[in-house]
């Protein structure tokens, strides 16, 4: 190479060719000096660059390089080329680059959705070793591989992640914090264990009862807020309050002189439909008759769309409800009273629809019911509050829309959460073959993994003529399901000279303690004793959905039933046996469609608590779907109520 040659570079400096050359692709015999570069240092190039000045590397610094080029490919979304780069690190490491090594494992086994593993992992490493840098991917990678589960270990994270994050950072953190302590379940809060030097926590403690005792009157809450910002003032939540509860702080109580009712009513869905239409406007002609039940929780008396709890009132009401015709032209009337305007989905396309309701003078929507048509909201602009009665695929973040369904995956991971509460750590999900069967498995090992569990299976069974065919030969269900959740790999974990050995497909179908059998009446009278058949003294908990509880259930179908639990609404439930008798009446004793006639009551309670759901963090109501809350996207979920067959009788489970 001649020295005297010179070339430019994009700035306009001249620099050496052979100096220009070294950086582009390197020369034979001339390689530079990597190791003093550390491998828990900030990323500040592109995997190729990493991949680049690691041929050019030295023996000494060659692990470092590799593990900042398996990080930088991982930031890249290239997941497997990470885990690749990561598996070809020589057996020798120093205590520093193992450390980083078990970090950038536990990242990619997060990345790759392998969450119980990524905690092992996690475990494995000494947290006062880590740089500050090293300890916020720690906390991160433990909230990921958590699906940041609301638990008070969480938010303990969240604190310790606090004291390292950037300015910048800092506000979304707080944030977090918050959302996860709002939605600890209240039995983890009641003398909670805390240690002496926790004193954030105890600030966090008591800004959440702060709140929870004041959230009803916005100007107590300021007060509220002001004393406890000044008797915390040292505080990271005192300067800088979390978004929710600033919007809390600001809230306005929602309004309307109209509501648009957004159902098809046509076709296959007409008796859903009418079933919705009718708990909707019993609730809306109830609004004007005082009574106690149920009780909402986050209820503003200001509101003109308050809430009638007279469940003697809510019958026989569509006619008188104030549902008309939308091209009615309605206006309020002088007593403030609320127009229902009901819009029929099958008669135009939503955007159609929706350009009406607003020329039609309303201000809130309740609807629409079909999944494809909610999904169609996010490309529809309009300024309108919508209350959607489904949920898509995909939830696109909106503020001005809601989701409420009648879902089995809120089942499903209402059912995760009892049987965890009730101490199961390893149940079998049995679902039906196909894709409702996934739905509900996707939706279960994800809420199983939120309150912490692990171990978890999960088998399919086929039609009805299957299992008679299963039964006339005297087969039994085999409790030998896939792993849905579970701490096993295929292959072992090694980093360096340290492996981490998976546990054998023999341990994970072993111990099963619980199952989940989601399942229509009929398929669930052929289960019961196929699973019964398995015998052994220390048989599981079964437990089920409300799919499998009908109106036509006679005493030997609760008697062969003995011991299984199963959650359905509160109204279905016996916390009304009146409203029940009279609504199950009306609707032929078709628990279906008395399920949608509930919820179509909630649907009038919720559009009144919009705002609520919308501004107020932590928002939870009562009512006959069951005890809803909202989370940040403003989904809905529902807390069923939990029955049992005993003795012939449907009770109460403990």
């Amino acid at each position: 190479m001649l020295a005297s040659k010179l070339i430019k570079s994009k700035t306009g400096r001249l620099i050496p060719v052979v100096l220009a050359s070294f950086i582009l692709a390197g020369c034979p015999g001339m390689v530079p000096n990597t190791s003093r570069v550390t491998p828990q240092e900030e990323l500040t190039g592109s995997s190729a660059q990493y991949l680049q000045q690691l041929q050019q590397s030295d023996a000494a610094g060659r692990p470092a390089l590799q593990l900042l080029a398996s990080r930088a490919l991982l930031r890249e979304g290239k997941i497997a080329k990470a885990a690749e780069m990561l598996r070809t690190l020589p057996q020798q490491l120093t205590d520093v680059q193992r450390q980083e090594a078990l970090l950038v494992q536990a990242e990619i086994l997060s990345a790759q959705n392998n969450r119980a593993n990524s905690l092992l992992v996690l475990n494995k490493l000494d947290v006062t070793k880590l740089s500050p840098a090293q300890k916020i991917r720690y906390y991160q990678t433990q909230i990921n591989a958590t699906s940041g589960a609301p638990t008070l270990d969480m938010v303990r994270t969240y604190i310790a992640q606090e004291q390292l994050v950037s300015e910048q950072s800092r506000q979304g953190n707080l944030d977090q914090t918050w959302a996860t302590l709002t939605r600890v379940p209240a039995a983890s809060l009641e003398n909670p264990s805390l240690k002496s030097d926790e004193t954030v926590l105890r600030g966090w403690l008591a800004l959440l009862n702060t709140y929870q005792d004041n959230k009803q009157d916005p100007s107590l809450l300021k007060t509220a807020i002001k004393l406890w910002q000044d008797k915390h003032s040292a505080h990271p939540a005192a300067a800088l309050l979390p978004t929710q509860l600033v919007k809390a702080l600001n809230f306005e109580p929602s309004s309307s002189a109209k509501v648009a009712l957004l159902l098809p009513m046509n076709g296959k869905a007409q008796v859903f439909s009418q079933a919705i239409q009718q708990g909707f406007s019993a609730a809306a002609n109830a609004s004007t008759q005082p009574a106690a039940n149920p009780e909402l929780v986050t209820e503003n008396p200001q509101d003109p769309l308050s809430y009638s709890k007279d469940p003697s009132t809510m019958m026989n009401a569509t006619s008188a409800a104030g549902t008309q015709s939308p091209n009615a032209n309605l206006k309020p009337s002088a007593t403030g009273a609320v127009q229902v305007l009901v819009y029929d989905t099958s008669s135009k396309p939503m955007a159609s629809l929706m350009a009406q309701v607003e020329k039609d003078g309303a201000t809130l929507v309740v609807g629409p019911l079909i999944k494809s048509q909610v999904e169609q909201l996010a490309n529809i602009p309009t300024t309108l509050n919508i209350l959607a009665l489904n949920q898509p695929e995909k939830i696109v973040e909106r503020s001005n829309i809601c989701y409420f369904a009648l879902s089995p995956e809120d089942e499903a991971g209402e059912a995760a959460r009892r049987m965890w509460e009730q101490g199961k750590k390893k149940p079998l999900l049995l679902v039906p073959r196909g894709a409702y069967g996934d739905r509900i498995t996707k939706a279960f090992a994800q809420h199983w993994q939120e309150v912490g569990g692990q171990n978890a299976l999960v088998q399919t069974f086929g039609s009805t003529n299957d299992l008679r065919l299963a039964i006339n030969k005297g087969a039994s269900i085999k409790l030998t399901g896939k792993t849905l959740v579970g701490n096993t790999l295929n292959q072992p974990i090694t980093i360096g000279d340290m492996t981490i050995e998976a546990p054998t497909d023999e341990m994970a179908n072993s111990g099963i303690d619980s199952i989940y059998v989601v399942a229509t009446q009929p398929e669930l009278t052929l289960i019961k004793p196929l699973l019964d058949m398995n015998g052994g003294a220390e048989r599981p908990a079964i437990y089920a959905s409300s799919r499998s509880y009908q109106s036509n259930t006679g005493p030997g179908y609760r008697m062969e039933m003995e011991g299984i639990q199963y959650s359905d609404i509160p109204l279905l439930a016996g916390t009304n046996p009146t409203l029940q008798n009279q609504v199950s009446t009306q609707l032929g004793n078709d628990y279906m469609l008395v399920r949608l006639y509930a919820m179509g009551m909630d649907a009038w309670t919720l559009a009144n608590n919009f705002n609520q759901m919308r501004q107020i963090g932590g928002f939870r109501l009562s009512g006959y779907t069951g005890d809803m809350t909202a989370n940040s996207d403003c989904v809905v979920s529902r807390k069923q109520s939990w029955l049992t067959f005993q003795q012939g009788q449907v009770v109460p489970a403990q």
